[in-house]
């Protein structure tokens, strides 16, 4: 019997990193879990990973799961996500809106069509899946929202600042920012109706494929975190209770209660 058991999931951006080791640890604990990505099958992308490998990896274990291809940087694919999920699994439970981009660079070059790119996946879709899964949660007197944000949403204090304030995150952190609001904001629209919603960022570097790929733009003095903290920290949200647990923007190690040393973007140096 797991905490999770008889429940239904859907996790994007689950074909590698981050969004992959939630998915698998809430099935691990008895979820039923919709992966939601582009890359579908092995090798079909530039990064490793795929859905399809977890899904494989899920089972294996003897888990339960689906593999949802969608692009989220496309509205009309977005507008599908929810329907299809529960076509396969049922009514869904718990949203856990993880897919995201980013493209370094000083705020004032990055390109028109990145900047929409970057709002698109990580603002606007997280949005429309929360209105579309929502109602559902409400009509059945429970439910869990984690959007995964980071500690780029929070303002570095200065002058004067320090360098890893010019890391080339504007956007990023902008889109967070929007994703940190939408969490405190939902959570008290939704007071007493049974579902909650929380942000969860990271404390520390996770190092994912795509992290592995803009390593250059990593401060050299970044603390690493287990890659299993996120993943952890995200199953405790999927089993809060929603009258007292929502509206937190909350940090995995942190969270957690485990020790660990900060380093660029500490929250005592951030607002």
């Amino acid at each position: 019997m797991g905490s999770l058991d008889g429940r239904i999931a859907i996790v994007t951006g689950a074909s590698r990193g981050i969004g992959a080791n939630i998915a698998e640890r809430l099935a691990g604990e008895g979820a039923a879990v919709a992966l939601v990505a582009r890359t579908v099958d092995a090798g079909s992308a530039p990064l490793p990973g795929s859905i399809s490998e977890t899904v494989e990896r899920i089972r294996a274990r003897g888990g339960e799961a689906v593999a949802i291809r969608a692009d989220l940087t496309d509205p009309a694919d977005v507008e599908t996500v929810i329907e299809r999920a529960e076509a396969a699994l049922g009514p869904v439970d718990i949203l856990v809106n993880n897919a995201g981009v980013n493209f370094y660079g000083p705020a004032l070059d990055i390109t028109p069509r990145r900047y929409a790119l970057m709002f698109q996946m990580m603002v606007h879709a997280p949005f429309r899946l929360c209105q579309l899964a929502v109602p559902g949660m409400v009509s059945r007197g429970r439910g869990w929202i984690v959007n995964i944000t980071s500690k780029q949403a929070r303002h570095p204090l200065g002058p004067p600042y320090p360098d890893w304030s010019r890391d080339g995150c504007v956007p990023y952190g902008m889109c967070k920012a929007a994703i940190d609001r939408l969490s405190t904001g939902l959570a008290a629209e939704l007071e007493g109706t049974g579902v909650a919603v929380n942000a969860l960022g990271t404390a520390g570097l996770v190092m994912t494929p795509g992290v592995a790929v803009v390593s250059p733009h990593t401060p050299d003095n970044v603390p690493v975190e287990p890659d299993s903290a996120m993943a952890d920290a995200a199953l405790r949200l999927c089993g809060v209770d929603p009258a007292t647990a929502t509206g937190k923007i909350v940090y995995s190690m942190h969270y957690l209660d485990q020790p660990f040393q900060e380093g660029p973007w500490a929250l005592a140096e951030t607002f």
